[in-house]
């Protein structure tokens, strides 16, 4: 009753209420365009690349994208070439001058990093689309470089930059931090298929099932651990000197300074 009750408040907030609905809808737009294949893909060849996808890294890589990696859609790359470009520009704040003193000039310092991580993002993505289009697609392709490989890495690379103002959006007019909420819902959008392939796996192995409720039981005291590592809050007792004015006195209350743990 309690939770309902949150939910019916929060939902008579107008501005919040706005604000969950944004979310929803670029989440929605997000979730659309993971099953917009690129143009030209032979659907009989990408189920072979659907069945490579289900094991090793290019499964990893498929549940980051919420299956957009093995539909070969036009957000297949997903936002993790961002990622990429955002790592090497904190590395490059760390070991190039020019790049610590931007660092230091405040808010104009940090709308240039921006710029640099786009630009960058971008040599990342011209990189990645024939590489994926080649490794990972492969047989599906159906022309050349000029007619079809470099017109497909344009869209690839268009469509992960959408994805990436869907974040900021996300960020600016929605609810929480975009680019981990697109991250998340992509985790959460494969979730039940990995499930239920790992199910299929260990159900008729012997202790399977003994190993599939291990997994399920580690798997919730993850997700725990990291709740509270986020939340977790240490109070750091504060005592303040006691004033008297006149006949009173005042202060001497023990209160709390609450410190976040992974601060």
């Amino acid at each position: 009753m309690g939770f309902v009750q949150t939910v019916s408040n929060i939902w008579k907030i107008e501005d919040l209420r706005q604000r969950i609905l944004i979310t929803i809808g670029f989440i929605a737009i997000y979730r659309f365009g993971s099953f917009v294949v690129l143009p030209g893909i032979n659907p009989e060849q990408l189920v072979a690349l659907q069945s490579n996808a289900s094991t090793g890294l290019l499964s990893l890589l498929d549940m980051f994208s919420g299956g957009a990696f093995a539909n070969a859609s036009i957000f297949a790359l997903g936002i993790m070439p961002y990622i990429s470009a955002s790592i090497v520009m904190q590395l490059l704040g760390i070991a190039v001058p020019a790049f610590q003193k931007m660092q230091r000039e405040g808010e104009s310092g940090r709308t240039k990093i921006n710029q640099y991580t786009r630009y960058l993002t971008v040599a990342i993505l011209l990189l990645q689309g024939p590489a994926y289009l080649y490794g990972a697609v492969g047989g599906a392709i159906p022309g050349g470089f000029w007619d079809w490989v470099l017109p497909s890495t344009l869209i690839l690379a268009g469509g992960s930059m959408f994805v990436l103002w869907l974040g900021e959006r996300i960020t600016d007019k929605g609810v929480g931090n975009g680019i981990s909420f697109i991250i998340l819902i992509g985790i959460i959008a494969r979730l039940p298929h990995a499930l239920v392939a790992e199910y299929d796996r260990l159900i008729n192995a012997p202790g399977g099932l003994i190993l599939l409720l291990l997994e399920l039981l580690f798997l919730v005291a993850v997700t725990a651990a990291a709740i509270m590592l986020v939340q977790g809050v240490r109070k750091v007792p504060v005592q303040y000197a006691k004033r008297i004015v006149g006949n009173k006195q005042y202060g001497g209350v023990r209160q709390y300074i609450p410190l976040k743990v992974n601060a």
